[in-house]
């Protein structure tokens, strides 16, 4: 539920990889009041579920202020981690899946828990590639970062997490 009295800001996010792992990239898109900004990074090798946590974790930094925030994302691993409590299980489980699989992305899904405890998040799925102007916008965006030259280093990618 927002809390009133906070700016309102729609996030729209999309995470893109040529190949799984590959070169990745994201894209936002913050909206306020009829006001946009993009962003955009990619990088040398990485996941498409990396690439989907870590462009949510960027739009949430992007903010100067503790805000009520409703995030669009096409990516249900990213949707259901958070709406159906599974991140927070693995993390109460010491970042296990269960009993013998750990959870990937750890470094990720603790970024992304600090920015969920200091602004008022909403989740929304929507479908992909169906002609959603800002999903369609945001993945334009992370694929021309993933095919852009002077690819940062995913630090926290450890090529047998997939």
């Amino acid at each position: 539920m927002f809390e009133s009295g906070l700016k309102t800001i729609e996030l729209f996010t999309d995470g893109a990889c040529s190949g799984n792992p590959g070169p990745g990239g994201y894209g936002v898109v913050l909206k306020y009041k009829g006001h946009a900004k993009e962003l955009s990074e990619g990088f040398l090798l990485t996941t498409n579920n990396r690439m989907e946590i870590l462009a949510v974790i960027k739009g949430l930094e992007a903010l100067n202020e503790t805000c009520n925030v409703s995030v669009f994302s096409d990516s249900k691993y990213v949707i259901d981690a958070i709406t159906k409590g599974w991140v927070y299980k693995w993390e109460a489980n010491g970042w296990m899946r269960n009993k013998k699989d750990p959870a990937v992305n750890v470094d990720l899904w603790e970024r992304l828990l600090v920015l969920l405890d200091e602004h008022n998040v909403e989740f929304h799925w929507v479908k992909g590639h169906a002609g959603h102007p800002e999903n369609e916008r945001c993945d334009r965006l992370a694929v021309a970062a993933a095919a852009g030259e002077d690819l940062a280093e995913d630090e926290g990618y450890t090529p047998e997490e997939l």
